[in-house]
């Protein structure tokens, strides 16, 4: 299957909802946002184990987002909660790399949409995994552990996250929903290798470049 979409969710883990929530309540829109907020990670991010990560010009750092990605199997449309494993496919560790920011509440768009930014691990069978929201992420800095969260932390875990983004959303076989980005991740410079990894679905590691060193 070919992946068309990658579909990120914010504000899924309850320690980046604490850290954020006051910021809900300022202008523009004064209270917590009620449905599930999204964004896109488009086809120029895609990437792969081993890949560079170049940084892009002005940019000095990037955050290394340590995610699960849901692979879908089938045609997902207005997809009830209990019936939403159905329609997974497998699961693939994931490196949401960012460009730190301030937006709440906003999709940061230039920031995590650059070339190159979502590198994706290799896929196993959902039938490997007994329950993806009892899983562990791990993020590395040149091979230095420097966070763990479990996905038991996520406000809507892997089920109930589908049935909130199928209910306005088409999600096709090979499209990938990242469940969030948990808050506190590392942050990365060039010349330093990041990897992400899950228990019981695999690693992806990548160095990181500036722009130019590659040529």
């Amino acid at each position: 299957m070919r992946t068309r979409t990658v579909v990120g969710a914010l504000l899924n883990f309850q320690d980046e909802w604490k850290a954020l929530e006051p910021a809900m309540h300022q202008e523009p829109h004064f209270k917590p946002p009620q449905h599930v907020v999204l964004y896109l990670k488009p086809a120029n991010t895609f990437s792969h184990d081993g890949a560079a990560i170049v940084l892009p010009a002005g940019v000095s750092e990037v955050r290394v987002g340590a995610t699960l990605g849901v692979v879908i199997g089938r045609p997902a449309a207005r997809v009830p909660e209990a019936a939403a494993m159905d329609f997974v496919a497998g699961y693939v560790p994931v490196n949401d790399v960012t460009v730190p920011h301030q937006a709440v509440l906003r999709p940061p768009i230039k920031q995590k949409c650059r070339d190159g930014f979502c590198p994706i691990g290799t896929q196993v069978p959902a039938a490997a995994v007994a329950n993806p929201d009892a899983l562990e992420l791990r993020a590395f800095v040149n091979g230095e552990l420097k966070s763990t969260h479990s996905l038991r932390e996520l406000i809507r875990p892997v089920a109930r996250l589908m049935a909130d983004v199928t209910e306005f959303m088409t999600l096709e076989p090979g499209d990938i929903l990242l469940v969030g980005v948990p808050h506190g991740v590392p942050l990365a410079r060039a010349g330093d290798e990041v990897a992400v990894e899950i228990d019981g679905v695999g690693r992806v590691s990548n160095r990181i470049h500036a722009q130019g060193e590659l040529a």
